[in-house]
């Protein structure tokens, strides 16, 4: 993870940030899907409560270049601003950016009660603890390139650390055991 290179997006009348980001996003993960890559990682070097405007990946120069040449962004690109590829400066801490999901889902309901694991009175004290424990974390809501339905990822980051640790990451850029350079 020497390298990095910074998509920032550029809202404007007709798209929010957040929709934008969203969208770069759920081409990121199909364009790191397509190089069946787990190498690549992802922060967002403006997070603080939001995710911010600001989509950092990182890797090694030849990865990038090969994410870079692969033209992924398509028509987004109107509506984004990329960075050359840079070197990682050398005073920086790391994290890992992972996924988080909760316990309690309306897509696990469904299959409790499909299984017949839950009664009519279950699945109202069910749906009322998965209110309570919602997840506060930031997410992204990306499109499933089969059916269109949207779907959130909340992300985790993990704190900071003075040395790198090496891992995979899955086709999203996150992994809970690699770190990434923070800065």
């Amino acid at each position: 993870m020497d390298y990095y290179f910074d998509i920032r997006v550029k809202p404007d009348a007709e798209m929010r940030k957040n929709v934008i980001l969203n969208k770069v996003y759920t081409k990121f993960h199909k364009a790191l899907s397509e190089l069946n890559s787990n190498n690549i990682g992802v922060s967002f070097p403006e997070y603080n409560i939001m995710l911010g405007c600001v989509l950092r990946i990182h890797g090694t120069e030849t990865n990038l270049q090969k994410i870079q040449s692969s033209q992924w962004l398509g028509g987004l690109i109107g509506y984004c601003q990329i960075s050359t590829i840079q070197i990682v400066p050398e005073q920086v801490k790391y994290r890992t950016v992972s996924r988080i999901q909760s316990t309690m889902s309306p897509s696990k309901l469904k299959r409790l009660i499909k299984r017949g694991s839950i009664n009519d009175a279950e699945v109202s004290q069910y749906k009322a603890k998965m209110f309570q424990k919602g997840l506060d974390n930031p997410y992204l809501e990306l499109e499933s390139a089969t059916n269109s339905h949207l779907h959130r990822r909340y992300l985790s980051f993990g704190g900071l650390r003075n040395s790198p640790t090496e891992g995979l990451f899955d086709h999203f850029g996150l992994s809970k055991i690699a770190t990434i350079p923070w800065f």
